[in-house]
């Protein structure tokens, strides 16, 4: 089983990722991880935090002479903003004048529930915690999954299909995705560009209104074979289980497997996706067919073979340029809500953290169910697998 786990604060001096379970002898591309970190930076509407921090991944276990070795991988990402905030968010007692508090809470954060839970004067730590920031170990770590994904042919990549108002009014293909996942330049992840532009109308309207905007992306799981997951158990059920991963991530408050909110107002025949059968060799892993997509590539708890499309829904950023009315810890007056650099939208920057959870997911049950303490073994129990099923 392939386990993973983070740790850190917003300001605080690094950000950890723990990745224990990946086979041995996976080579690692250090490049390739540093720039899902850059993807994660980018997009229209990030706040000035990005443009202090550079991200770079910092391997200190689990890598050696560029491959992985089989024992945990521990990964560094170094805060910059960290020496902004040594004197004020102290390891050791330090000076408490110079604390810098969280004074009342912002309507749809943590800061009021968690101050509550772990008795908090403030909402500090709560913030530095809670704070999307966290979905940067993420993305280093899922960067690891991606690799030994990518090893048995699986790919992933995410687009934006709508910021506010503007929305895709079609379905995207995967050859679309994957040159938005490309990019050396990145706006909003629209894969059209008119769609693209009317998204970045709705930043600025916020921007121009001191508010923020949320929106909704989508995850594709690319060449994935059939039989992940398992309808037998309730707990194990593949989309339960990327559903829990994608809901997991800060500001996301929904989430769709392939047509699910659809599906719900449609009659069955117009749902459900034909099954047919092709003589000839398709090039995917196995020879059965569908004309549409609209299970997400997961029928019963288990993949299917079709691509596996997972949408999230993204609230908007809760820190308020014009902030909601709130109330003070100290004295319970009412007052307006603490403000902290914030940005005004996320929306691309959340499908690449999903991207990272969905890959973790998926690395985690195909490890389940090839095993392999090598890359070599899991391979080859991997090409057998996939051999049965295409002569099925």
């Amino acid at each position: 089983m392939i386990r993973f786990s983070t740790a850190g604060e917003s300001h605080g001096e690094a950000l950890i990722a723990l990745v224990s379970g990946l086979p041995a002898g996976l080579p690692v591309d250090l490049d390739f991880v540093n720039r899902e970190l850059w993807r994660r930076r980018q997009g229209y509407g990030r706040g000035g935090r990005m443009k202090i921090e550079t991200d770079k991944v910092h391997v200190l276990s689990g890598v050696r002479h560029g491959k992985t070795i089989g024992s945990p991988v521990a990964l560094e990402i170094v805060n910059r903003d960290w020496k902004n905030w040594e004197e004020r968010l102290p390891v050791e007692v330090g000076d408490p004048s110079k604390h810098q508090a969280v004074a009342s809470p912002r309507p749809g954060h943590a800061d009021l529930a968690g101050a509550l839970k772990y008795n908090f004067p403030d909402a500090r730590y709560v913030l530095e915690r809670a704070s999307a920031r966290e979905s940067t170990a993420r993305v280093a770590g899922g960067a690891f999954a991606k690799l030994m994904l990518r090893a048995l042919g699986i790919e992933i990549a995410s687009h934006v299909i709508r910021v506010g108002r503007a929305e895709l009014e079609r379905t995207a293909q995967w050859d679309e995705i994957a040159a938005v996942a490309a990019r050396d330049e990145i706006l909003l992840s629209c894969v059209d560009a008119a769609t693209e532009a009317k998204m970045k109308e709705e930043v600025e309207e916020a921007a121009r209104t001191g508010d923020t905007v949320g929106g909704v992306f989508e995850v594709v799981v690319h060449n994935v074979p059939a039989g992940l997951g398992t309808y037998a158990t309730w707990d194990e059920r593949l989309d339960g289980l990327v559903a829990w991963s994608v809901m997991s991530l800060q500001a996301v408050k929904a989430v769709e497997i392939g047509r699910g909110v659809v599906a719900a107002e449609s009659f069955g025949s117009a749902v459900h996706d034909a099954i047919h059968y092709s003589a000839e060799d398709t090039g995917k892993p196995t020879r059965f067919t569908r004309e549409r997509n609209n299970a997400g590539g997961i029928e019963g708890g288990v993949s299917n073979g079709e691509d596996i499309v997972v949408r999230g829904y993204l609230k908007p950023i809760s820190t308020l340029r014009k902030p909601l009315t709130s109330v003070r810890f100290d004295t319970r007056e009412t007052t307006s809500a603490s403000y902290e650099r914030s940005d005004i939208c996320v929306v691309p920057a959340a499908g690449v953290a999903a991207e990272a959870m969905v890959a973790q997911t998926i690395a985690s049950l195909a490890h389940e169910k090839f095993g392999g303490d090598s890359l070599l073994e899991m391979k080859r129990n991997f090409d057998g697998y996939i051999e049965q099923i295409r002569s099925y």
